[in-house]
């Protein structure tokens, strides 16, 4: 097995994982788990994570088919209704985003989650990088959730702000406010960063709060507006650049 970076050629050399995410066959993150799991080889030799190689000269195959220059890149934004889970397959046989856009004709991944008895804005694509900056916390897109509670929304609303400890991490909205109040609840609009698994339903669980319906509304500047549960439309040139920067 190579070492990274062993037996390079002169050229454009990059990063596996960034070769597969520039080449719109998955998010940085996803491209690892292929990496780790096999799938991926150069020149007839497994590859490894953080390993380099020049996509001209050196012969890269996924599943033991030759990676191909990426053809038009697609930017989608989804209603993603509950009942599916925002991956490309399930092990458990749950329905998955992918059959929402069964007419596309090339393949695109989902930008993130949203977990399955959540709805609302998903983005997806098959530009790694565009993903990439939409996703990680380091480029600052917020996402902004509309979330009915039962509970303490005035009061969970001043301990959503501070910093709470989910999983050894430090996460806090970044912004909260309380759309209605009823007698056992609320409604709260959440903005976050970080974007961590149930992430939202996790804080809110630990100010007191229970669930009952989570929509995300926002991303960034781009909003869900008035697009019904399972319905998508492909981003405009001015939004796409409004969530990449570029």
């Amino acid at each position: 097995m190579l070492e990274p970076d062993q037996g390079l050629r002169a050229g454009a050399i990059q990063r596996i994982q960034k070769i597969l995410s520039a080449h719109g066959v998955a998010s940085r993150r996803e491209a690892e788990r292929m990496i780790r799991e096999g799938r991926v080889h150069i020149n007839g030799i497994p590859a490894l994570i953080g390993q380099s190689a020049d996509f001209a000269r050196d012969q890269i195959t996924l599943d033991g088919a030759p990676l191909v220059p990426r053809g038009d890149l697609i930017y989608i934004m989804l209603n993603k209704p509950r009942g599916f889970v925002t991956t490309r397959s399930d092990e458990r046989g749950r329905k998955t985003v992918m059959s929402l856009v069964e007419g596309l004709d090339a393949k695109v991944y989902p930008v993130g989650r949203l977990d399955i008895n959540s709805e609302g804005l998903l983005l997806m694509t098959n530009d790694g990088q565009f993903a990439n900056a939409v996703a990680h916390p380091s480029h600052g897109k917020v996402k902004t959730y509309e979330v009915h509670v039962r509970g303490d929304a005035a009061g969970a609303a001043k301990l959503l702000r501070a910093p709470i400890a989910i999983d050894e991490h430090i996460v806090k909205a970044s912004e909260v406010s309380i759309l209605e109040r009823s007698e056992d609840g609320g409604i709260l609009s959440i903005s976050i960063v970080e974007g961590r698994n149930r992430q939202i339903r996790r804080m809110c669980d630990c100010c007191g709060l229970k669930v009952l319906y989570l929509k995300r509304v926002s991303i960034g500047a781009l909003k869900l507006g008035s697009m019904r549960p399972g319905e998508w439309r492909h981003l405009t040139e001015t939004e796409r650049r409004s969530l990449s920067d570029t």
